[in-house]
């Protein structure tokens, strides 16, 4: 065994350890895909958590693909603070998709792919994931590295023009302001979506923060829990000023919102409503 193949080992069992990774396949997907051909070539610019609080990005010494697997988030694109996301949340993330082999997922935000290649090993050869990115280069980016994948299928776009498909799992891999109808729509009964909804301000940049939430499909509603919080990339095109505005505020009420279900029907808001918003409503 190379010492390589010996990290991306290690890397899985410290990301299960991190997360409490419950999915088999995830883990044996963190240690089989090779991160680093995901990635610029090395040296890399990379972020921890410490470095969110001094705002300072640091460089691997060399471009040893070691250097990759650490519990990092790596810049794709440092200029526009665009970094392939920190492995324990975005593990997290697809962990509590509870993806099974077969099911079909889809992944909007997909980068250069890496954590579309991690769907790809829980979903297996039988399933099906459709990764969406609206950067042009990045999406052609993914479509090179997942040309090995049979089960994976890369598209150009904002992820909202996806018709009358329909999928187990949807994982959102950027900041938004309130969930598309089409994401909702698009769920299979006992779907799950992975939503993460950000409040920005000017000095933020493109960075926004806010509560990501795990929502589950059981018609006529959707059972919404909290998962974590997240400061993460903003969304291009998918987000609202006025949702933003009500969000921010929503946030300023506490950082652990109350709510337990995101409704579809129009109702006047009340007390208990958290998030309320012309087409949703994230309430207790």
């Amino acid at each position: 065994m190379t010492a390589l193949v010996e990290q991306r080992r290690f890397f899985a069992e410290e990301i299960e350890t991190l997360c409490d990774l419950r999915s088999r396949a995830l883990v044996e997907a963190f240690a089989t895909t090779p991160r680093e051909n995901f990635l610029p070539a090395g040296p890399w610019i990379i972020r921890s958590e410490t470095d969110y609080f001094t705002g300072t990005p640091r460089a691997t010494p060399d471009a040893d693909p070691r250097r990759v697997y650490h519990n990092v988030a790596i810049a794709i694109d440092a200029e526009r603070q665009l970094f392939n996301g920190a492995p324990s949340l975005l593990g997290l993330c697809i962990d509590r998709l509870t993806l099974q082999s077969g099911d079909r997922a889809l992944h909007i935000g997909c980068g250069p792919g890496y954590y579309s290649a991690l769907i790809g090993g829980c979903v297996g050869p039988t399933g099906h994931v459709v990764a969406i990115e609206v950067d042009e280069t990045l999406a052609a980016s993914a479509r090179r590295n997942l040309a090995t994948l049979p089960q994976a299928e890369v598209r150009h776009g904002d992820g909202t023009s996806i018709g009358d498909e329909r999928f187990d799992a949807i994982l959102v891999n950027a900041g938004v302001t309130h969930p598309q109808a089409a994401w909702l729509d698009a769920l299979n009964p006992g779907g799950r979506l992975i939503l993460p909804l950000t409040a920005t301000m000017p000095a933020m940049g493109t960075i926004g923060k806010g509560p990501l939430l795990l929502l589950t499909r059981r018609d006529p509603d959707f059972a919404a829990r909290l998962v974590t919080v997240v400061a993460i990339y903003s969304a291009i095109g998918l987000r609202d000023a006025t949702m933003n505005e009500r969000l921010g505020k929503a946030l300023m009420r506490g950082q652990h919102p109350a709510f337990t279900r995101l409704r579809r029907d129009r109702h006047d808001e009340s007390p208990a409503c958290w998030l309320h918003g012309t087409d949703f409503c994230l309430s207790a």
